[in-house]
C-alpha cells in the first residue's frame, strides 16, 4: 500500500502541475512571444530596412511577405495580429539562419518571432504583430527513423518537429509500435504539443507528451542548433518542453514508443449527476490495471441527444460543441478504453469486473 500511495501522490503532483502550465498557456499575453533580441543602443531599424535584411537570406525554403492573413489567426479566433512576413521552412538550417539575423539586428528592430504549427493555440501564442511567423508544417525533415529499441533504450521515433502525429500513427503501426501518450485530436504538430503539454486520456498513466521524450533539437533566441535531453543541456531541455515556444523552436524530437495493441474495447457512458461522473472517474483512475484511456468531458444537453447521444460525435469536427443549441443542462461523457490482444482474455474479464464495481 506504501508503494501505490507514493505513485498516486506522485501522479497527483505531476497532473497539477501540467494543468497549471494549461491554464497558463490559455492567459498567456500576446506580448510574450519568444523572440530574440539583445540590448543595443543603434537607431531603430526601419519596417523597410528590416524586410530587406530578411529578404536577403538564402534559404532552401522561402519567406513570404504577401498573402499571410491566414498567419494573424488561430483557434481561438479571439486575436488576429498581422505578422511582417511568414518564413516556410525546408530545412533547420533556414530556421536558425532567420533567428540569428534577426537577433544580429538587435533589439531595435522590434521584431520578435513566433512558431506556428497547426494553429491551435487560443491567446495568439502562435501569432507574431510586425514579426516573423514560423510555417512549421513546412519543414518534415528529417523523416521518421524508428528504433525499435533493446534492453538498453527503449522503442522510439526520431521525427520533425512540423510533422503531424496523425501521420506518426500511422507510420508507427507498420512497426507495430505507437507513441504512449497522444493528444485528443492528432492531427498536430509535434513542436506544437510538446510546447504546452500534451493531454490526452492516457495521461493518468503514462503522463502527458513531454513526459514522453528522449532528446530534442532546438533553435534558441540566438539562432543556435542546439541538441538537448536529461543528460544533455537539461535546463534548455526541461525549459522547451511546455515553455510554450518561449524557449526556442523544437525542430527535432526523439519520442518514446512501446508495441501497439491489435484491439482495442471502447466505451463511452453519460451522466446527468456530476458527482456520480467524477467519483466513478477517479475510481477508475486510482484502480490497479483497469483501463489504458480514462477521460471525461461535458457536452451541451439537447433534444433526443439521450437516444441518440452516441451518433452526436463527429471525430473530424472539433467544434461540433458550437452547433448545439443547449436546454439549459448539460451532460457529461465518461470515456474509456481498454487495450489488448486476442490472447489476453483475462484482461477482457477485468474490464467486465471494473463495470461491476461502478
Amino acid at each position: 500500500m506504501g508503494s501505490d500511495s507514493n505513485t498516486l501522490l506522485k501522479r497527483n503532483k505531476m497532473f497539477l502541475s501540467f494543468l497549471t502550465l494549461m491554464l497558463i498557456s490559455s492567459t498567456t499575453s500576446n506580448k510574450s512571444h519568444f523572440c530574440s533580441k539583445q540590448t543595443s543602443a543603434t537607431p531603430t531599424i526601419s519596417k523597410s530596412h528590416q524586410s530587406s535584411l530578411i529578404k536577403d537570406l538564402t534559404l532552401e525554403g522561402n519567406i513570404s511577405f504577401k498573402n499571410i492573413a491566414h498567419a494573424a489567426k488561430d483557434f481561438g479566433n479571439r486575436f488576429h495580429f498581422p505578422p511582417l512576413a511568414v518564413l516556410n521552412p525546408k530545412s533547420v538550417s533556414d530556421i536558425s539562419s532567420t533567428i540569428k539575423r534577426i537577433f544580429e539586428m538587435g533589439s531595435s528592430s522590434e521584431i520578435t518571432v513566433a512558431a506556428k504549427g497547426h494553429g491551435h493555440s487560443l491567446e495568439g501564442q502562435a501569432q507574431a504583430h510586425g514579426g516573423v511567423i514560423v510555417n512549421m508544417e513546412s519543414l518534415r525533415v528529417p523523416g521518421m527513423t524508428f528504433n525499435g529499441g533493446d534492453d538498453q533504450f527503449p522503442s522510439y521515433v526520431d521525427i520533425s518537429g512540423g510533422e503531424l502525429w496523425i501521420n506518426i500513427l500511422h507510420e508507427s503501426l507498420k512497426h507495430g509500435l505507437s507513441p504512449r501518450s497522444w493528444t485528443d485530436y492528432l492531427h498536430l504538430t509535434v513542436g506544437g504539443t510538446l510546447s504546452n503539454a500534451g493531454v490526452s486520456g492516457q495521461a493518468f498513466k503514462h503522463g502527458p507528451q513531454i513526459n514522453n521524450v528522449y532528446q530534442l533539437e532546438v533553435v534558441t533566441g540566438k539562432g543556435e542548433v542546439v541538441t538537448c535531453s536529461e543528460e544533455q543541456n537539461s535546463d534548455l531541455f526541461h525549459a522547451v518542453l511546455g515553455g510554450l515556444g518561449q524557449f526556442g523552436i523544437i525542430t527535432r524530437a526523439r519520442i518514446a514508443l512501446e508495441p501497439a495493441p491489435k484491439l482495442v474495447k471502447w466505451i463511452r457512458m453519460l451522466y446527468s449527476d456530476f458527482a456520480t461522473f467524477t467519483n466513478d472517474q477517479e475510481y477508475l483512475i486510482t484502480s490497479q490495471n483497469s483501463f489504458d484511456y480514462i477521460e471525461g468531458f461535458v457536452i451541451i444537453n439537447r433534444t433526443g441527444l439521450l437516444n441518440k447521444w452516441r451518433s452526436s460525435f463527429n471525430p473530424k469536427d472539433p467544434v461540433l460543441s458550437k452547433q448545439l443549441k443547449s436546454e439549459g443542462r448539460v451532460l457529461y461523457c465518461l470515456e474509456v478504453a481498454k487495450y489488448f490482444n486476442p490472447e489476453d482474455t483475462d484482461e477482457i474479464d477485468k474490464v467486465r469486473q471494473h463495470f461491476k464495481n461502478l
